[in-house]
């Protein structure tokens, strides 16, 4: 379900991915606090998973006639990094997932930019994986171990999505709900993260001020 048609207008569009309506939510809620966005924005739920993820991006972009649209992957995710919590955002500097890496766009913008969003809320920069289930105990220090600071199951599938429907700037930016020593009991459980949501409907104006930067002109 997206947020309406998009408009015509001289800026290429933004498409914020994300999996779940709580996500949804949280995003809309904060798009009447994030001031003019630069260009048409999409707030798209993709539903649970890769597939899924993958699926819906597709069929977006697919319907899509403005070419070069920007996509940022956003929503909640596991921290991987001991003394990570609640609240606490993470900026993709590349996603992964089977062996396979995809290289965002503009990390070290967004991790600035968000650093003024939600000031003094953590932003940790580096590498994203994915995996297609909820990570809990053992699995959680073995993504760690291949250098990962956090994990969700859509981020990679949406960014590798969209680049194979065309080039266009790429970016993840998550907020964590289960950290080490915070897990989740069971996936639910995300609806009492209201650290972890407030964050995520404060992000927009860091997601505007990257979209903007990509269209200014090079020099």
């Amino acid at each position: 379900m997206a947020d309406g048609p998009r408009t015509a207008g001289p800026a290429a569009p933004l498409l914020i991915a994300c999996a779940l309506g709580i996500e949804q939510f949280a995003l809309r809620r904060g798009r009447g606090r994030a001031g003019a966005a630069p260009g048409p924005v999409t707030v798209l739920r993709t539903g649970m998973g890769p597939r899924a993820a993958e699926a819906a991006v597709a069929r977006a972009l697919g319907e899509d006639r403005a070419p070069g649209t920007a996509v940022l992957a956003s929503g909640f995710c596991a921290g991987l990094l001991p003394g990570m919590h609640p609240g606490d955002l993470v900026v993709a500097d590349e996603t992964r997932e089977a062996g396979d890496s995809t290289v965002c766009t503009g990390p070290g913008l967004l991790a600035e930019a968000l650093a003024r969003a939600v000031p003094g809320r953590a932003v940790h920069t580096g590498p994203l994986t994915g995996s297609d289930h909820v990570v809990r105990g053992h699995e959680r220090a073995g993504l760690r171990a291949t250098g990962a600071i956090a994990v969700d199951m859509e981020s990679a599938a949406t960014l590798r999505a969209a680049l194979r429907s065309g080039p266009r700037p790429v970016a993840a930016v998550r907020v964590v709900v289960d950290a080490p020593e915070h897990e989740l009991v069971r996936i639910g459980t995300v609806r009492g993260g209201i650290s972890a949501f407030r964050v995520l409907r404060a992000v927009l104006p860091a997601f505007y001020e990257w979209h903007r930067s990509l269209l200014l002109p090079r020099r």
